[in-house]
């Protein structure tokens, strides 16, 4: 039987504005989607396990992976401060017949669908104003003021490459936003 190769579908988002809460939609209702874990040289949160939540790698480990050529895709966003996706990552995901999902950032997005082509969907999901962004941050309770206030500076620059994906989901209200990305997906796995 030839390897399977399956679709890919990319969600890239502002802080905030609930492209996990979608991901995490889709991945509960549709059990031929797997999440495709990334990999960063950043210290692990709270309860995050290796293999699980991220592939955590020290600065030498991932310039190592990146001399094997091990990327599809990645970006050091700060000093040492890497992240990325393995192909072993997607190579697993599909030796299991299954489509990838993943939750990057705007720039790892880009990166993708320029990676995998019209066999990716790529999703921007986009908060309704400023405002209510502000608001959901602020509804959080994790951040500082100053947090808050760089989340939202960034906000408005990653916006501006809202254009560069497939399509926009604008994430004013949740139940309409979620049966929105299930028709994108059962729509774009469905057609040939």
């Amino acid at each position: 039987m030839p390897p399977f190769h399956g679709k890919a579908i990319i969600f890239s988002a502002p802080s905030g504005a609930g492209k996990t809460t979608l991901v995490q939609h889709l991945l509960a209702t549709n059990p031929n989607l797997s999440f495709s874990i990334s990999a960063t040289t950043r210290s692990p949160r709270g309860n995050e396990t290796h293999k699980q939540d991220y592939y955590f790698f020290t600065a030498d480990e991932f310039r190592q992976k990146l001399q094997e050529d091990a990327f599809i895709e990645w970006e050091e966003v700060y000093s040492d401060r890497y992240y990325g996706t393995l192909k072993s990552e997607i190579e697993r995901i599909w030796a299991q017949q299954k489509n990838v999902i993943f939750d990057v950032d705007v720039k790892g997005g880009i990166n993708l669908k320029n990676h995998f082509g019209d066999r990716a969907l790529a999703i921007f999901v986009r908060p309704p104003s400023r405002d209510k962004l502000q608001e959901r941050l602020l509804a959080r309770n994790t951040d500082s003021s100053q947090s808050i206030q760089h989340r939202l500076d960034k906000a408005e620059y990653e916006l501006e490459f809202e254009k560069f994906f497939d399509v926009t989901v604008v994430n004013d209200d949740l139940a309409e936003a979620k049966q929105q990305v299930q028709q994108l997906y059962r729509a774009f796995t469905t057609s040939p």
